[in-house]
């Protein structure tokens, strides 16, 4: 698979409806969790892992969006302000890059050096992104992550994950990081987030990564910087750009008033992912995208649209979930309930559980008011169906993969 940050490939429609009117403050839809996210553990709460979007108002909302899963919350409070597939397993392309980062960032002095070496590049997979380390050259730490965060260079990443004792090592620290951050959709199988085999993560746990990630000073900088001049031997050098589009301002796009970063990514498997990071007015929000359907700038102009939203109506929204904190930092575990998945004490704790099977029922809304459809009887009727879809489900042996 082709592993890039310059050309994405169209994929099929899958477009969400957003909001059929600014609609009151019920949410927008209660449906069936994704299959895919069936045996996700919620966490961050109950309604991050419905199918349809979670908002508490349709006001200002994009209508077209054509991601398959997106996400934004307010960085400094943790809210997830809106929804959609959040606990969705996707490929993540090179936005996994973020947790390599969080596990490796602080291993290495910015101004220490390394001289690569052909073992360091050899198990680098054919078709990846590129910054153009050569073996025989020496490097300091920083030019090597200004390879990683600005040309999304897998070279880099594996000089760096070498330095760091190896690929598998490397590997194994990124999931105990994850699991560390309670970023439990996420499977690392290489460090650089070329497409393999069971290789996934989520809105939800991407949106983690950068948050953590830019509590970091050095992260913050190496994602936020546009252009670096990279060593090619002797004493010369050639400039390297940061592929995030609203950063640069580049193909077409304008810069982001605001941005900061964070990572972006593309395979031809996993089509174009993004989370973005921007602040005005002293407010930082994160938007996470991934895989919209087709076009070369779709995940930021997306991302910047929803970035709109949070900057104009986030304020007043009302949170359906939350971004969970890291366990070593004083993180609740979140605790299997009787679901079988977790849900953080306080998250949540309104919202119905989703359930494998189809939607039967859901709340509609209408330019007109709110018609409450789910009311006394029938809302309790569907409270024991779910119970005993959920019972059926667990004694047929289902488990979470």
């Amino acid at each position: 698979m082709r592993d890039s940050t310059q050309s994405p490939s169209p994929r099929p429609s899958r477009r969400a409806l957003l909001g059929l009117a600014a609609a009151g403050p019920l949410a927008l839809s209660v449906g069936a969790a994704p299959a895919s996210a069936a045996g996700t553990s919620v966490i961050g709460g109950a309604r991050l892992a419905r199918s349809g979007v979670q908002a508490q108002s349709t006001t200002g909302l994009p209508r077209k969006l054509t991601a398959r899963a997106w996400l934004v919350a307010d960085g400094e409070s943790g809210e997830v302000l809106a929804s959609y597939r959040a606990h969705e397993r996707l490929a993540p392309a090179s936005t996994l890059k973020m947790l390599f980062a969080d596990t490796v960032l602080k291993k290495f002095p910015r101004s220490g050096r390394h001289e690569v070496t052909a073992a360091d590049l050899a198990d680098i997979p054919a078709g990846s992104s590129l910054v153009g380390i050569q073996p025989g050259i020496t490097y300091t730490v920083e030019q090597l992550w200004q390879g990683v965060f600005l040309r999304s260079g897998n070279d880099a990443v594996h000089v760096l994950a070498h330095m760091n004792g190896g690929v598998a090592k490397t590997v194994a620290e990124m999931q105990a990081t994850a699991q560390d951050l309670q970023a439990l959709d996420t499977h690392v199988v290489s460090p650089d987030g070329f497409d393999h085999p069971g290789q996934l993560s989520s809105a939800y746990d991407l949106t983690l990564f950068a948050r953590h990630g830019l509590r970091n000073a050095d992260f913050r900088g190496y994602c936020g910087t546009r252009t670096a001049d990279f060593p090619a031997g002797g004493k010369k050098t050639f400039q390297i750009q940061n592929t995030d589009r609203l950063l640069t301002g580049t193909w077409g796009l304008k810069t982001y008033d605001g941005i900061i970063g964070v990572k972006n990514g593309y395979t031809s498997h996993a089509g174009n992912t993004f989370t973005g990071a921007a602040v005005r007015g002293g407010r930082t929000l994160l938007v996470t995208v991934m895989h919209p359907s087709a076009g070369a700038n779709a995940v930021y102009e997306e991302t910047a649209a929803l970035l709109d939203w949070g900057f104009a109506h986030g304020g007043s929204a009302q949170a359906v979930g939350t971004l969970v904190e890291p366990l070593s930092e004083g993180g609740t575990k979140a605790e299997a309930g009787p679901s079988g998945k977790a849900d953080p004490a306080g998250v949540g704790a309104s919202g119905a559980t989703a359930h494998a099977g189809p939607s039967t029922w859901r709340l509609l809304e209408g330019a007109g008011g709110t018609a409450v459809l789910l009311a006394g009887g029938a809302w309790a009727l569907r409270r024991r169906w779910a119970a005993a879809q959920a019972a059926r489900a667990d004694s047929a042996g289902r488990h979470r993969r």
